[in-house]
């Protein structure tokens, strides 16, 4: 297995701790977003993710590009840990919640979409950081509700064991609290959280522990 992976990535992340859940032994290769442009735009690696972002995970014949569709993957083909649970309703329900911050309020505070709001629409770094901060707080504002209403909370996302949600939240409360968020005004998330970043394989995958670390 491989994994083209940058360690603030929250994409990233999630697919590092999914993996370490599993016991999976990978390869980790690092993309800098950053350095000379973005290492993500040059042709060599877009040949292989078209999107120009990272994740990249690339196990036997199969070249995945989505986090969600790479946690999927790994649930199917490697099922003796299990991240979702055996009942449809649980599954879905924790789909839900990762999907919440997949798709709710990743998108729009993505790297490449920052640069847009400052490089090509010309908008200051305290806008920026407003616009990111906005949908974030957002964001959690709905989590934390979906956690406080479903019986099935338990000191992780559903029940005792990590899911998939789990995998999501951790890194989108790192971003958060990289940029100053409160998060213990959401006390269903920081205690989750908490419960979470103890547990060897988040430690692993935490940004602060990755090889391109900085």
């Amino acid at each position: 297995m491989k994994l083209y992976t940058y360690f603030r990535s929250s994409a990233a992340y999630r697919v590092r701790i999914a993996l370490n859940l599993k016991g999976l032994k990978y390869d980790a290769v690092p993309v800098h977003l950053l350095r000379g442009g973005g290492e993500q735009l040059q042709e060599n690696y877009v040949k292989m993710n078209p999107s120009g972002l990272v994740p990249t995970f690339q196990d036997d014949y199969i070249t995945l590009t989505q986090s969600m569709a790479i946690l999927e993957y790994l649930e199917d083909e490697y099922p003796q840990v299990p991240l979702l649970p055996k009942d449809a309703s649980g599954r879905a329900r924790v789909r839900e919640l990762a999907q919440i911050i997949a798709c709710d309020i990743h998108p729009v505070n993505n790297l490449r979409v920052l640069r847009y709001l400052v490089k090509d629409l010309g908008l200051s770094e305290e806008i920026k950081t407003q616009w990111y901060r906005h949908w974030i707080v957002g964001g959690l504002d709905v989590l934390e509700k979906h956690l406080a209403r479903d019986p099935s909370a338990g000191p992780l996302c559903h029940g005792y064991l990590p899911t998939i949600a789990d995998c999501f939240l951790v890194p989108q409360v790192f971003n958060a609290q990289r940029h100053g968020i409160d998060i213990s005004v959401y006390p269903n998330i920081a205690r989750i959280n908490a419960a979470c970043v103890e547990l060897p394989a988040f430690v692993a995958a935490h940004p602060a522990n990755q090889p391109d670390a900085e």
